[in-house]
């Protein structure tokens, strides 16, 4: 079965630091770029990172560029993101996404992703 699984969210104050994780099955992500979004509520899903196939590029939104940092282990066939300084402004649930590529690069659009995670929850609060 296809599937992406996200794991790590939870409840943190501001300030901290948290750890998410993608784990694939059933595909090699070798031949994916991973992204993730993020979906407060309320509001519409937001790109905020994605890693090419190998690792090679990376890319943040502004709103998280120097905060986040993504990383992949394909061997491991995991995708992280590193969440430091965490704001109240980044609860949402987190989702990963592939995109089957073919070069080096990751978009990080949604009409370009072929599976989608269920999401983890990240809370900042006091």
């Amino acid at each position: 079965q296809l599937q992406l699984v996200e794991s790590g969210g939870g409840l943190v104050q501001p300030g901290a630091s948290l750890r998410l994780s993608c784990t694939a099955s059933g595909f090699t992500l070798d031949d994916y770029a991973i992204s993730w979004f993020r979906q407060a509520s309320g509001k519409e899903r937001e790109e905020i990172s994605c890693i090419s196939r190998f690792g090679g590029y990376k890319t943040y939104a502004d709103s998280v560029n120097g905060r986040f940092k993504i990383s992949k282990d394909n061997a491991n066939h995991t995708v992280y993101l590193q969440m430091i300084s965490v704001k109240p402004e980044d609860t949402a649930v987190y989702f990963c996404a592939a995109e089957r590529r073919f070069d080096t690069w990751c978009s990080r659009l949604r009409t370009e992703m072929t599976y989608w995670g269920v999401g983890t929850q990240v809370t900042v609060s006091s």
